[in-house]
């Protein structure tokens, strides 16, 4: 049963309590805003995530005064990339970041959002309803029970197969052709070969596996695999395995044992990222395959710059809030996007894959090139 809120009128509804969403609702909450943010899944929660923070994501924790939050976690430092293809490796160095397990840290910044005043509704789902003049309305589902609450911005960051919009004229979401899925789970114990501070990369012809060690000790792996591969290995534990032997790492037994989780197709865009008196954010607003850390880079960085408009919205909403949002995400997120989107699309060839191993095993700062400062 959803329980009795502490009003039905709030300046701001935040969808989704993952990174991004987290992240605003702390930062608006203190600066003074009523915040409610709601989530759909229990907390704390695991999520399948390469579980790496890189310059980008933390520069948006430091603007909201987080920017301990990673090391105060037990975060290990991330300084390698250790690639693997064809049965080859090498390792190049990376610009500094952190691997922090998933559930640790989102449940970290939701606290953090909650101290700072926001109210926090898990197993919650959210609709977008109708909008008036001043408010959005949004429709509350717990169970069987059902609450409107109104909101002068709605924030929807509800990750990427949300239905929160599916009232809403115009929304879509477009897969990108062949895109991938995602799938991930956490290893105890696993043998030494897999250091702290690395960052292991196995890339096969269709797919790819990242392991990094997080806090804990424990092993997080992710991976992207073609959406066929799958099918004929007929597991995701299959797949990871096959993947890891074509780059030359040692074999994982505990990959069969393991509680994997899978995601829907990773490369989509969506539209509208913005209508009336609501903004769309993190994977909600779309997504491209990662590797090092930039998903959570990118949800971070845009749950720091939606403030500005969202406080500017809560007073009064014009037009140019939505264009102006739209034009801010393609140029903080969209061109970072692009990429990894051409990196993605490398790999997949066997004849540029060796290309930019090559290259990699020539040139160790590559990465940090391709991956610039914020």
């Amino acid at each position: 049963m959803v329980e009795t809120l502490p009003g039905q009128s709030w300046d701001v509804v935040v969808i989704g309590a993952g990174p991004a969403g987290a992240l605003a609702s702390l930062d608006l909450a203190r600066r003074g805003l009523r915040v409610l943010l709601v989530e759909k899944r229990r907390f704390p929660r695991w999520k399948v995530c390469g579980a790496c923070f890189n310059g980008q994501a933390q520069v948006a924790l430091a603007s909201v005064d987080q920017g301990h939050l990673l090391e105060s976690l037990g975060g290990l430092p991330l300084r390698r990339l250790r690639l693997g293809l064809g049965g080859r490796q090498t390792c190049c160095a990376l610009p500094p970041g952190w691997a922090v397990s998933r559930s640790r840290f989102d449940q970290a910044l939701v606290e953090a959002a909650v101290s700072a005043g926001a109210v926090f509704r898990p197993e919650t789902t959210a609709q977008l309803g109708p909008a008036s003049a001043q408010t959005r309305s949004v429709s509350l589902r717990q169970g069987r029970q059902q609450q409107q609450v109104q909101a002068a911005v709605v924030l929807v960051a509800a990750g990427l197969a949300h239905r929160c919009l599916e009232n809403e004229p115009g929304a879509h979401t477009r897969i990108q052709p062949r895109s991938r899925l995602g799938a991930g789970c956490v290893l105890a114990g696993a043998d030494h070969h897999w250091e702290e501070g690395s960052i292991h990369m196995a890339v096969g012809r269709r797919g790819y596996v990242g392991l990094v060690r997080v806090d804990g000790g424990s092993l997080n792996v992710a991976a992207a695999f073609d959406r066929t591969f799958l099918q004929e290995t007929g597991s995701a534990a299959a797949a990871a395995g096959r993947v890891l032997a074509e780059a030359g790492f040692p074999a994982l037994p505990q990959l069969d044992e393991a509680d994997w989780q899978s995601t829907p197709a990773l490369s989509r865009r969506s539209t509208p990222l913005a209508g009336h008196r609501f903004l769309v954010l993190g994977d909600a607003a779309g997504y491209v395959e990662p590797f090092t850390g930039e998903g959570m880079g990118w949800a971070l960085a845009a749950a720091a710059a939606v403030t500005p408009l969202v406080l500017e919205g809560a007073g009064s909403w014009e037009p140019a809030l939505e264009r102006r949002w739209i034009q801010t995400h393609r140029q903080r997120i969209g061109r970072r996007q692009l990429v990894c989107r051409s990196l993605a699309l490398a790999l997949r060839h066997p004849s540029s894959a060796r290309g930019l191993f090559w290259a990699a095993s020539r040139l160790p700062s590559l990465p940090q090139r391709l991956m610039p400062c914020p």
